[in-house]
């Protein structure tokens, strides 16, 4: 676990360190979200770093979808992104000052050189990792000019331990580690050297991420405590590993079970930044047995000493099932004008708004929010659903007209009063209510789901409601 002299007031900076080669997906999200908040609840630096060193596969629109999503979840950062291909400077830099100390070497080898080995390795079904066969041999055998990458001198006896402080002790042989690439031949840095750099000139204290990382960890710290030889202050960060996500089915997180993109949440599936949030926190992290956690809440409570061992399950209906809470939670303007785009031709956002306490109830995402408001703003002849078509029978038009009689003689048009009416209507035709709701929602609202029947009437307004049913009513006899 992390030591306490590493959770001064202060003291933590964790980073957010994403590939800009797609977008922000949902495993990623909760690991920036993980280290955020452990940044925020000991008063240290949460960073963000750019890992765009793959120059084919990074792309601009990558990076704003990445920066996007982050602020869309209100992870704010407290200082500019750091871009590390403007670093591949400072990182060939480092490389020659672990060559120039003997912590590194030339390796001469040429690529038929090891493709030969790799085919051996197969052959004699030996792991494939490099055999080290330039780590001690003078330089000046190599041919004049040839070309060189730079390979770390890994340690070769005895294993490493790491203090996880989810996993717990994490031990590997070192003889399971080769001697890496940190310099390729043509000057450019690899990224286990760049991600050692960047870490220690940026000042992390904590590295969290995802447990695909773990052996990553065991091959970075050779350069770590080399540096620290050289010149001091290569500090070996804490670091925790935490177990990824899974789908409900228990299998690796696909697009399947929903592994998109924090924008696809949003746009696509209507789900309300915090409630991706509560539910990212929840996924592998736990209070006792919490569900909803405010944003203050999760600063507040948050510990690695709750995150868990196992891998996570996402389960998109859960997701849902939490954002209907947000919805309901949720300012009712802020409502009207998230569905309002989803809405189109400009819709009456003070109606909306109004509406908004009816609508909400039941909706679990935002999409159903806006089909549920549709109604509102159809053009008559309304365009009918099967299901609604289907209760107009003749029977039904005449109610209508029946309906229509009485509440064209209503002048208070209020819930409560309307309510009376045509419930005191229902009895006098010795019939239940429903009978009578049935075809009026269906004439309202085209539909066969609503909110109740009286706050549509009410949210239409006398005349639009008159008209509606008026057009649905069978002619007069």
């Amino acid at each position: 676990m992390a030591s306490a002299a590493g959770l001064k007031e202060g003291k933590v900076v964790t980073r957010f360190a994403p590939s800009p080669t797609g977008f922000l997906h949902i495993g990623g999200a909760r690991t920036a979200l993980f280290n955020w908040l452990f940044a925020r609840h000991y008063g240290g630096k949460a960073l963000l770093r750019i890992e765009d060193t793959d120059r084919k596969r990074s792309t601009s629109e990558a990076i704003d979808a990445i920066l996007d999503g982050l602020d869309w979840l209100g992870l704010d950062y407290d200082e500019p992104p750091v871009f590390q291909s403007e670093r591949a400077g400072r990182h060939a830099e480092v490389a020659q000052q672990l060559l120039a100390a003997g912590h590194a070497y030339k390796c001469f080898a040429t690529p038929e050189d090891l493709e030969a080995m790799r085919a051996e390795q197969r052959a004699n079904k030996q792991p494939m990792r490099y055999d080290g066969r330039w780590r001690d041999r003078d330089p000046s055998e190599a041919p004049e000019g040839a070309p060189y990458a730079v390979r770390i001198k890994a340690p070769t006896d005895s294993e490493t331990t790491i203090q996880d402080a989810v996993q717990g002790a994490v031990s590997v042989k070192n003889a399971e580690i080769d001697d890496y690439i940190i310099l390729r031949a043509d000057g450019t840095p690899t990224y286990m050297l760049a991600v050692v750099v960047d870490d220690h000139d940026m000042g992390v204290s904590h590295i969290i991420r995802g447990d695909d990382h773990l052996n990553n960890a065991f091959r970075q710290l050779p350069i770590i405590h080399a540096m620290n030889e050289i010149e001091g202050g290569w500090d070996t960060p804490v670091y925790a590993h935490v177990p990824l996500i899974h789908g409900n089915d228990g299998a690796k997180m696909s697009k399947r079970h929903g592994s998109l993109g924090a924008e696809a949440y949003r746009d696509d599936h209507g789900i309300l930044p915090e409630a991706l949030f509560n539910y990212l926190l929840r996924l592998g992290w736990g209070h006792g047995d919490r569900e909803e956690i405010t944003r203050e809440e999760a600063i507040e409570l948050f510990t690695l000493e709750g995150v868990g061992k196992s891998p996570s399950r996402f389960d998109l209906k859960k997701l849902q099932h939490l954002n209907g809470h947000y919805i309901r939670e949720a300012d009712n303007a802020r409502l009207a004008g998230l569905i309002a785009e989803r809405l189109g031709s400009n819709p009456d956002i003070a109606l909306l708004t109004e509406a908004m306490p009816v609508l909400k109830t039941r909706a679990r995402n935002l999409d159903e929010l806006a089909e549920g408001a549709a109604f509102l703003f159809k053009q008559r002849p309304l365009e009918m659903t099967e299901k609604a078509a289907g209760l107009l029978d003749d029977d039904a038009r005449e109610r209508l007209r029946s309906i229509y009689a009485r509440l064209e003689t209503e002048n208070d048009w209020t819930l409560e009063a309307l309510e009376a009416s045509l419930k005191s209507h229902a009895e006098e035709l010795e019939l239940g209510l429903g009978k009578l709701a049935q075809p009026l929602r269906a004439a309202l609202t085209g539909t066969t789901t609503s909110p109740g029947i009286f706050d549509v009437l009410v949210l239409l307004g006398r005349e639009e409601s008159l008209a509606r049913v008026d057009a649905q009513a069978a002619p007069a006899s």
